[in-house]
């Protein structure tokens, strides 16, 4: 999956799991700048991050990667 689907389906759970990307980028322990880039598409996150957004979001990777 490329950067933009990455990060279009992770402000997509984000915002359904009603986090401010500021408070989202505090629980995933990074900064706001770095998950603004990875939402805008400009920056892959890592499988470690993947994990994380995942766990945070209490949903599993598989969900993430199939969000339509």
């Amino acid at each position: 999956m490329d950067a933009i689907e990455w990060g279009r389906r992770i402000k997509a759970y984000r915002k359904l799991k009603g986090y401010t990307q500021i408070e989202f980028a505090r629980a995933l322990s990074i900064s706001v700048s770095i998950m603004g880039e990875v939402e805008r598409g400009n920056r892959v996150p890592s499988d470690e991050l993947i994990n994380s957004i995942a766990e945070v979001l209490n949903v599993s990777i598989e969900e993430l990667e199939n969000k339509a």
